[in-house]
């Protein structure tokens, strides 16, 4: 079994938990459920194209940085320019929770992704109420019908959807309406990292989709390649996430790649 195998496995019993707890009718009672959500097509467009992580732990590195505090560090992401912030919400394998999105959402006014592996509509109402404006579908875990089906349930909450894909198998899992199309450079299955097979399957993909390189962008150079190959965006978490202040590293960043970003 794989790593991906057991947090789906893990994801199943998390939602079924949930639906105990609270029904879709009372998530639709929550304060942020009826909020007007912001658009990350556009705010990529508009700014740095950085989708900047807020992310404690990960399955491949173990803990990355447990002293954060998620308002302290996007509100800083937000003021260097992000694009967006992504947040990561599964708890067991990423140390996330619902708390990092709601803490943050009424001080900051970007797109907030709800990063996490969305396997049931439930989780979808679940992200509208906590305040997030996109969420991720990760191709790996869902049949073709599946993106399809959610794609249009967020459309319906009115979030977009960020798809994301590792290989060329994958690519029939988008379609017209998915918002952006992100490459995983790390292969969720053993979790190794690749460069160039996300260009190469960029290229593959439909010219007027906006592309978002995810993960595995460890330095300048790396963001410098994959922007120079013609990605429109980028999302990075572990580059900033692994230093005291990450703040602090994602200023120091974008200063340096002024002259190569969007």
């Amino acid at each position: 079994m794989t790593i991906l195998d057991k947090i789906i496995e893990r994801k199943k019993e998390e939602v079924a938990a949930a639906k105990i707890i609270s029904s879709i009718e009372q998530l639709k009672d929550a304060e942020f459920f009826e909020r007007k959500t912001y658009s990350l097509k556009e705010s990529v467009k508009n700014k740095n194209g950085i989708i900047a992580e807020f992310k404690r732990q990960s399955p491949s590195k173990g803990i990355i940085n447990n002293n954060a505090q998620p308002l302290e560090v996007v509100s800083a992401y937000e003021k260097s320019g992000a694009s967006g912030i992504s947040i990561l919400t599964d708890k067991d394998f990423f140390g996330g929770k619902f708390d990092d999105i709601l803490s943050v959402r009424n001080q900051i006014n970007i797109p907030v992704l709800r990063k996490d592996f969305m396997i049931d509509e439930y989780q979808f109402y679940e992200a509208k109420s906590i305040g997030a404006d996109v969420v991720l579908l990760i191709a790996s875990c869902l049949s073709v019908n599946q993106v399809q089906e959610f794609t249009d349930l967020a459309h319906e909450l009115n979030m977009e959807v960020l798809l994301e894909i590792h290989t060329e198998e994958e690519l029939k899992h988008c379609n017209s309406n998915v918002d952006l199309v992100g490459i995983n450079n790390r292969n969720l299955k053993d979790f190794k990292v690749d460069l160039q097979h996300s260009v190469r399957l960029k290229n593959l993909l439909p010219k007027d989709i906006l592309s978002v390189a995810e993960s595995g962008i460890y330095n300048l150079e790396d963001f410098n390649y994959l922007k120079e190959q013609g990605f429109d965006s980028f999302l990075m978490g572990e580059y900033f996430m692994k230093n005291t202040d990450p703040a602090k590293a994602f200023e120091e960043f974008t200063n340096k790649s002024e002259n190569v970003l969007i």
